[in-house]
């Protein structure tokens, strides 16, 4: 882009504003005079910021909840707040809706029994134990839940992650050859790990849910999530593969536990089980085009087809007949107990322990359901509250904890099976949990000669959705190469590593890159559109125009610790701060240089959302710097929480309150009206 010497004329900059005249001052007809923050604050109001806006306003909260007497209606709006179906079941349409919520809990609940004794074995407890997890928490939800459309209960990749603290916190002893008795005792050991992983991953969400750390979810961004629950679902995919070949290895836990699990398949595949290896390939032959079918025919079938059940019944009814768990050691499900246990508070005796693998859990629960809950929110028109999120999901970890659930949250696969059978709200959860509440009590027996294998392929195909999230790749590439690079980095960690470390390192990663943008931010130069008052870019437009002597400047980010270094180094460049004394001081020995001397500076703070100490004490020690270069230095457009970490930083004791201006537009046509050499109105124009 070349630049043209040659000038036109250009507009009085403010022109048509409203005129305001300062007081003690005569409003001259046709001049207008530039609104100043002080004079703003003088004709129109405003409050005084307090010293601390943040402090004041957590006290105010704090003391409307300690000493606020609620009336009888702020009292009814607080209960529809914590019970959100108060809000939409007096409007309910029964005729309607309540078949399709019927349909809808029924269908989610089938599938909820053999997945949820696929997900326990995953867990590393007895399967009865999903079938708990997929009861109490559903139904708890079912009463504080936002998200009219989510599906609670068990979730591969949470399952996965408590599997492995299980194994971590309760390891087989060597050897392997464990009695009836030993492995009974084992199990209720791993049962009461698992319970106490839930109860403290409930308890750490009731905290947050206190300190109303809903918007906590926006840190875990989508790609993120999305890489997560992919990344996991490869875990899954390897560890089933123990079951899936009938192979006699431990289950492999830490970091790289991926590769030594595939090592492990590997070294011990001349061992596996031909039958168990053929019930694995005839299931997968069966549910896998099942799911495809279900898709590719949504919209033309009335309800999906439970290919899960289906398996169920089948592989139960031929291990059954032709005796596969006593002539081919196929390894069955056994019994499952009628009823419920004993209620029972989790230990406090591994506490440390446990909380290092709670925290992470919470973090995932949270974020896979708010996420998921938000999509389908954001479909069927409304809205969820995060911190009502952190008290369904804390209460429904906590207190299901209690009757030996482990970890739950929502789940992908249930959650869009609920809505293709045409679920309309958490009602259809009240019908799952009559489902699977059946199977407890009367039920059970019938899946006593389930083949473990069968479970292990119900794992693998509910990872459907997640394994296909690949496929939008190509898409976020071609939308933001950085969101791409974050999900690249998190699917890696998590599949290399672990599914928390995984977690860790995305969300790191992902925050380094907000961090790293703000890096990159170039400050824009500003010129005024001819006839207008508008200000663009310089670099962006074509013809803009430009007052010698008078330089625009907008910085497009926040002045924190973080980019301090950067806005010092562009200023003093675009200002010429080291170069300006020396300029100045030829300008008044010779009369021959024809160099433009700056004179007027304008700083745009309106992309300036936040700064800390050291971004105010870099932009008071610019302000000293241009006033020692005789630089008249404006500042325009700050918002209230800036100018006042700006005036605390000491700001006005190098500025005056007439160097505060509303607008860039007021700054403009106060530097025109009030400085001499400016006077002529002319400007540069970019060609």
């Amino acid at each position: 882009m070349s630049e043209s010497s040659s000038t036109v004329s250009c507009p009085v900059l403010g022109e048509e504003l409203d005129p305001v005249a300062s007081p003690g001052s005569e409003a001259v007809p046709g001049v207008l005079s530039p609104l100043t923050e002080a004079l703003f604050q003088r004709h129109f109001g405003g409050t005084e910021q307090g010293l601390d806006p943040l402090r004041d306003q957590l006290l105010r909260g704090f003391r409307d909840k300690l000493f606020r007497t609620y009336s009888r209606r702020e009292a009814w709006r607080l209960l529809r707040a914590r019970f959100p179906p108060l809000t939409w079941l007096p409007w309910y349409p029964w005729r309607t809706w309540l078949l399709g919520d019927a349909v809808a809990g029924v269908t989610v609940g089938v599938v909820h029994v053999p997945q949820g004794m696929a997900f326990a074995l995953l867990t590393s407890v007895p399967p009865v134990f999903g079938l708990y997890t997929s009861f109490f928490p559903v139904l708890i939800y079912t009463f504080l839940g936002t998200g009219r459309h989510l599906s609670t209960g068990t979730f591969a990749v949470l399952s996965l992650m408590t599997g492995s603290a299980v194994e971590s916190l309760v390891p087989e002893p060597p050897g392997g050859n464990l009695s009836s008795t030993d492995r009974m005792q084992l199990d209720l050991q791993r049962v009461g790990a698992a319970a106490a992983i839930a109860f403290w991953s409930g308890a750490l969400m009731l905290g947050m849910f206190a300190l109303q750390l809903g918007f906590l979810s926006t840190f875990l961004s989508e790609p993120v999530v999305k890489a997560l629950t992919s990344g996991a679902a490869v875990h899954v995919l390897v560890s089933q593969l123990q079951s899936l070949l009938g192979l006699p290895f431990p289950r492999q836990i830490g970091y790289f536990a991926l590769f030594k699990t595939l090592a492990a398949v590997l070294t011990a595949l001349p061992q596996s089980n031909p039958a168990e290896l053929t019930i694995s390939a005839l299931s997968l032959a069966l549910l896998v085009p099942v799911k495809e079918l279900n898709v590719r025919f949504r919209k033309r079938l009335p309800t999906p087809i439970p290919g899960e059940v289906f398996m169920v019944l089948l592989a139960s009814l031929l291990c059954f007949t032709s005796s596969l768990d006593t002539r081919y050691n196929v390894q069955i499900v056994g019994s499952l107990p009628v009823g419920f246990s004993q209620p029972l508070i989790p230990s406090l005796s591994t506490l440390p322990l446990v909380l290092a693998y709670s925290l992470p859990i919470a973090l995932v629960t949270f974020a896979v359901s708010v996420s998921l809950a938000s999509i389908y929110a954001d479909k069927h028109s409304y809205a969820i509250n995060p911190n009502q999120e952190l008290l369904a999901h804390g209460v429904s970890n906590l207190v299901s904890s209690l009757f030996s659930c482990f970890p739950n949250s929502a789940s992908l696969a249930t959650t869009s099976l609920l809505v293709d059978a045409g679920g309309h709200t958490q009602l259809a959860g009240l019908f799952s949990c009559a489902v699977v509440l059946a199977v407890l009590l009367w039920l059970g027996p019938l899946f006593y000669y389930l083949p473990k294998a069968v479970l292990a392929c119900i794992n693998i195909s509910s990872m459907r959705q997640m394994f296909f999230q690949m496929q939008e790749l190509p898409h976020l590439w071609h939308i933001s190469k950085m969101d791409f690079a974050v999900w690249l980095v998190t699917w890696v960690a998590v599949v290399t590593l672990s599914v928390d470390l995984g977690l860790a390192i995305g969300v790191i990663f992902s925050m380094m890159t907000v961090v790293c943008r703000t890096q990159r931010i170039q400050c824009l130069i500003l010129g005024q559109v001819k006839g207008r008052e508008l200000f663009c870019p310089v670099r962006e437009r074509s013809k803009l125009c430009q007052v010698p002597g008078l330089r625009i400047f907008r910085y497009p980010a926040p002045l924190y610790f973080g980019t301090r270094g950067r806005f010092r180094q562009t200023m003093g460049q675009l200002l010429g701060l080291e170069r300006q004394d020396e300029e100045l001081a030829k300008s008044h020995a010779s009369a021959e240089t024809g160099a433009e001397l700056l004179q007027v500076v304008i700083l745009d703070c309106s992309g300036i959302i936040f700064v800390d100490v050291a971004g105010a004490r870099e932009l008071v020690q610019l302000a000293s710097q241009c006033s020692a270069a005789r630089i008249h230095l404006l500042l325009a457009q700050c918002n209230a929480p800036v100018l006042g970490t700006l005036t605390r930083a000491g700001l006005l004791d190098i500025l005056t309150p007439e160097q505060l201006f509303v607008s860039v537009q007021d700054a403009a046509a106060h530097a025109l009206e009030n400085l001499e050499p400016l006077a002529s109105k002319t400007c540069m124009v970019w060609v």
